[in-house]
């Protein structure tokens, strides 16, 4: 989340594109903040180190951006405002600290080592993306071998980073993947008042994720022979198939299902995010495109899809402005991942 303390130097207005001699902060025909977007990522690095606890480190980042700030300014008086509030709270907690040293004695050393130690115990915990990552390899290992059971664990994690980069992207806190061993896996992120249209496009940034991946393994399976149509044989549950066509192509259909099974916009799903973006309009020409990938396809993920639509057709808040964006996505990631099924469909389709 590190910001450039130094931004590139501005010479016109951001609004009237007026010159401005160099030092100026703020434009003197329509009083616009000139180095705003600057501060916009000092605003929020600052916001996010506050919501870590990292008041050092929060204090330094509010205090670099009244330097680029005009004095007596509404927006210099808030920057100050957070700046008493994290030193008011620094003095809270070293008061607090010399309370519980009075109180505790000659036991305030071994009080505060355990404060530590929680401090410590809390950062091991963030390794549950890690421990999560083992358990979820270990069980597809144990079931179908461990390159089959590895390379559908990194699918799965790439779709999840997916989600991971749009919603840091968007300076928002989030925290690492975690697998549900046997299921799937999922991101915690802390939304702030984000659009509808920002939203989908987070929930849907893991099955364009996923969808690249997918591609990635559907060209390996093509480099090591596969033919299109071909199907990747039965060599998937054989422990000693090797690296070769049929566990490329086996990886690039599964991976290309699931990504479809989570645009089902229900439950916790990422198309039930995306579809809140979606008018009833919309709803229903998805659920009528998936009607016509299953006719062609014969893939009963479609079906799934279309139900889910069918249902939100009646059920669920409606947008007052539908998004066009989130629509042709949702379209695409359908026709794209359905690609990948019909290049590389399941043995003996």
């Amino acid at each position: 989340m590190a910001s450039r303390t130094v931004p590139d130097p501005v010479f016109n207005c951001p609004s009237c594109s007026l010159w401005l001699p160099p030092g100026t902060l703020a434009c003197p025909e329509c009083h616009t903040i000139v180095y705003g977007r600057h501060l916009e990522q000092l605003a929020r690095n600052a916001a996010q180190l506050e919501s870590e606890r990292r008041w050092p480190e929060a204090r330094d980042a509010w205090h670099a951006a009244l330097a680029w700030l005009p004095a007596e300014t509404k927006q210099a008086e808030a920057v100050q405002a957070r700046l008493d509030a994290i030193d008011a709270r620094a003095k809270a907690e070293e008061d607090t600290r010399a309370k519980w040293t009075r109180r505790l004695g000659p036991l305030a050393p071994a009080f505060f080592f355990l404060l530590k130690a929680k401090t410590f115990l809390l950062a091991i915990l963030k390794f549950k993306f890690l421990l999560s990552f083992v358990a979820f390899f270990g069980i597809y290992w144990a079931l179908f071998g461990w390159r089959f059971g590895l390379g559908f664990t990194v699918l799965i994690l790439l779709h999840e980073l997916g989600h991971y980069v749009a919603v840091r992207r968007r300076g928002l806190k989030t925290d690492l993947p975690v697998f549900m061993p046997g299921l799937e896996a999922y991101v915690r992120w802390y939304a702030q008042g984000m659009s509808l249209e920002v939203l989908s496009g987070i929930a849907l940034a893991g099955p364009v994720a996923g969808l690249l991946t997918a591609g990635v393994c559907m060209a390996a399976f093509r480099a090591y022979g596969g033919t299109w149509g071909s199907g990747f044989g039965s060599e998937l549950a054989a422990r000693d198939s090797g690296f070769g066509a049929p566990l490329f192509g086996a990886l690039a259909h599964v991976g290309a299902w699931v990504n479809l099974f989570n645009l089902v916009p229900v439950l916790g799903l990422d198309g039930a995010q995306a579809t809140y973006a979606l008018d009833r309009t919309q709803r229903a020409l998805v659920l009528g495109t998936c009607i016509v990938f299953f006719g062609l396809l014969h893939e009963w993920v479609y079906l799934f899809i279309a139900a889910g639509m069918a249902w939100r057709l009646f059920t669920g808040p409606v947008p007052e402005k539908p998004s066009s964006r989130t629509m042709v996505s949702f379209m695409l990631l359908l026709f794209l991942l359905g690609a990948v099924l019909w290049v590389v469909p399941e043995a003996g389709r």
